[in-house]
């Protein structure tokens, strides 16, 4: 995926991740426990962390950095995203337990796209100087 889809992917989580951090403080506050207002707003931090590192690995493709790192880095940002953020959006509203199981799936996907972005960060870069 090009360096610019990765970066409008993670500017659109990192809006959506804004807005359910809003509706959770003004929307959910009175619906849902503490507990469940907690999981929800630890699901909206966890998917804007991860926005902001599909952005970092849109800036590395769009200064040259290529390779299966940086593509294992950015699906698995979004799909980590996806299933950590998803499922606990989904627990603290639907109380669904079973979604909790599921959620570590999501935090491992985010281990290893960090692991792939350093990778890919210490690669040969094709245009220009060094980042």
């Amino acid at each position: 995926m090009s360096g610019a889809t990765w970066i409008r992917i993670g500017a659109i989580l990192g809006g959506i991740a804004v807005t359910a951090g809003a509706f959770g403080a003004h929307g959910l506050k009175e619906r849902i426990d503490a507990r469940s207002l907690e999981v929800f707003e630890t699901a909206a931090k966890y998917q804007m962390y991860h926005a902001l590192a599909l952005i970092a690995v849109g800036l590395l493709a769009m200064a040259g950095r290529t390779g299966a790192a940086l593509s294992v880095a950015g699906w698995s940002f979004l799909l980590g995203t996806l299933i950590f953020s998803g499922t606990l959006y989904g627990l603290s509203i639907s109380g669904i337990k079973w979604l909790g199981a599921i959620t570590p799936i999501g935090g491992l996907a985010f281990i290893v796209g960090w692991i792939a972005l350093a990778i890919a960060a210490g690669g040969p870069s094709k245009v220009g100087p060094e980042l």
